[in-house]
């Protein structure tokens, strides 16, 4: 739950560099704190194993996009950036649909 409550404040942090113009910040903080680079910081491979197969194959999409997005905003390609951006949110917005501690 720690590291998805990161994950949102990374996409905060994101959109408020973004939103000051400050692109490498927003391209740093994706890659270090939701992109691929960020799995062993998260523990990812220590909590995958308690995953069920969706639920992995959803955050490695994520983690994938977060990528993406990284690359993009640092070409400067804003358009194709918050297009990325979007393929990382709706990975997370399918997750927590379909998966739900109760």
């Amino acid at each position: 739950m720690s590291n998805m409550r990161d994950h949102l404040a990374a996409i905060n942090e994101i959109l408020l560099s973004m939103g000051s113009g400050d692109l490498y910040m927003a391209a740093k903080v994706a890659e270090q704190r939701l992109g691929m680079s960020s799995l062993q910081s998260h523990g990812a491979s220590q909590m995958a194993k308690y995953m069920p197969e969706g639920m992995r194959q959803m955050g490695t999409n994520m983690h994938r996009a977060a990528s993406r997005f990284a690359m993009k905003v640092q070409e400067g390609e804003l358009l194709q950036a918050y297009k990325s951006l979007s393929e990382v949110t709706s990975a997370c917005v399918a997750c927590h649909t379909a998966y739900r501690i109760r």
